[in-house]
């Protein structure tokens, strides 16, 4: 498994690196930032129309849960960042002091966006892509691996279906 994790986040983070996407991955990670996933479904919840201001409620309960798991996590399991623990691991953005694994802005962008995919198909289209973005921005920055995006999104996925059931 790690010999996987490490050649999945060599290939993203070195094998298809250039300008561009150097630019455009350090805009698209901060879609998964504390401001954005906080702004967007409490300003959903308070300003929209029924039905989807129960999304946005629904959007912030999942993103608090999955926030105190994947917080726990954190302190639990101490995953050492790839920039840390590989020499050669390139880092595109300001080096972090938490630990790796799981991803916290895959977690809350899954978290965020699964409410609204439920709620619309159309929805569904727009931004289970972006949320997929943003955890590949993560590795192609050099600060999670692979696998910390993919339970980051399982993480947060859960966490919104459950509100989605439950609210």
């Amino acid at each position: 498994m790690r010999e996987w994790d490490v050649r999945l986040f060599r290939l993203f983070n070195d094998k298809i690196r250039n300008a561009l996407l150097d630019r455009l991955l350090r805009l698209i990670t901060h879609l998964g930032g504390a401001a954005f996933t906080i702004a967007v479904p409490l300003t959903v919840a308070l300003l929209a129309p029924a039905p989807w201001s129960r999304v946005g409620w629904q959007s912030l309960a999942a993103l608090s849960a999955s926030f105190l798991i994947g917080f726990a996590a954190k302190r639990l399991l101490k995953r050492q960042r790839p920039y840390l623990a590989l020499p050669d691991a390139n880092l595109l953005i300001k080096s972090l002091r938490d630990s790796s694994f799981p991803s916290g802005h895959t977690t809350a962008a899954f978290s965020v966006v699964v409410p609204f995919a439920a709620a619309a198909s159309w929805a569904a289209c727009v931004v289970l892509p972006a949320a997929a973005l943003i955890a590949v921005s993560r590795v192609y920055l050099g600060v999670h691996y692979p696998s910390d995006c993919a339970v980051g999104c399982l993480l947060g996925s859960t966490a919104a279906l459950l509100s989605v059931q439950l609210f």
